[in-house]
């Protein structure tokens, strides 16, 4: 077991340098920073004497929807779909992969370690984004938004939104990684996966749990209700328990990563691809 551990993280080290500083995941950066970048404009024009007057609740509305909309089905989606699918698929198109194969390091330490180093990075983009877009967007409220965070609802929500994100990051990082084992273009399973994440609301109650956003969307604080006429098609299911939802996000992404983890056994390199 050290010896695994041991090698694990020499995985790992590895693939933090390469995966933090990636040239081809230049466009997962700005994915991250897009929202922080509005929420900065946001907090200047709010300081302004010319800006629309509205509530903290309603700043709390905005974000909401940033999340639902951005965050969970495009940002952090999109983010992971960069980071992970090239966790093996880069290896390839870089020659490089078979230089794991050649060290006694069973396949499945592999997957793992690729998988934290992957894990990491995406927790740090997309959490980290998430935390400052929402300190962010209501600081030109001043002292009442402070109090809103310390002594209101705001503390509760941030620890939220920063869980929902980081299990996002969770979930799809399983997938994303799976499909890069398996598939030379990754975009092919991406489409898949994003159209089924957001067929989600109109599945039967059986198949909602077969997928990562059905235990994300329950654990964020504010609901964005579905608009007409979409709203009529929505199958109705129970509210997923805290209890529930996380195990139940964690058990899908292991049995993925077991599955990659068995799969990479079978894999073999052809460059020639």
């Amino acid at each position: 077991m050290n010896l695994w551990m041991r090698q694990v993280g020499g995985v790992l080290r590895l693939e933090l340098k390469k995966t933090l500083v990636s040239r081809r995941g230049w466009w997962v950066y700005l994915l991250a920073l897009g929202p922080v970048g509005l929420s900065l404009m946001h907090w200047l024009m709010g300081m302004s004497a010319t800006f629309g007057h509205h509530s903290i609740g309603e700043d709390s509305l905005v974000f909401a929807g940033l999340f639902h909309f951005y965050y969970l089905r495009l940002g952090i989606f999109f983010g992971c779909v960069g980071i992970f699918s090239n966790l093996f698929r880069g290896e390839m198109l870089e020659k490089t992969l078979h230089y794991y194969y050649m060290t006694p390091l069973r396949r499945e330490l592999l997957v793992a370690g690729k998988y934290l180093a992957g894990l990491i990075t995406a927790i740090l983009l997309f959490a980290g984004s998430t935390a400052l877009s929402f300190l962010m967007l209501g600081r030109h409220f001043g002292a009442a938004y402070t109090d809103y965070i310390l002594h209101g609802p705001g503390l509760s929500q941030f620890g939220s939104y920063v869980l929902v994100a980081t299990l996002a990051c969770v979930g799809y990082g399983a997938v994303f990684l799976m499909s890069g084992l398996f598939f030379r273009n990754p975009m092919i399973p991406a489409a898949v996966v994003m159209v089924w994440e957001n067929l989600n609301p109109f599945l039967p109650s059986v198949l909602k749990k077969v997928s990562v956003i059905f235990y994300l969307k329950n654990l964020c604080p504010v609901e964005i209700p579905i608009p007409p006429p979409f709203n009529v098609m929505v199958v109705d299911a129970d509210p997923t328990p805290f209890w529930i939802a996380v195990p139940g996000l964690l058990a899908l992404s292991i049995i993925l990563l077991i599955y990659a983890g068995l799969s990479a056994r079978q894999t073999e390199i052809n460059y020639g691809e």
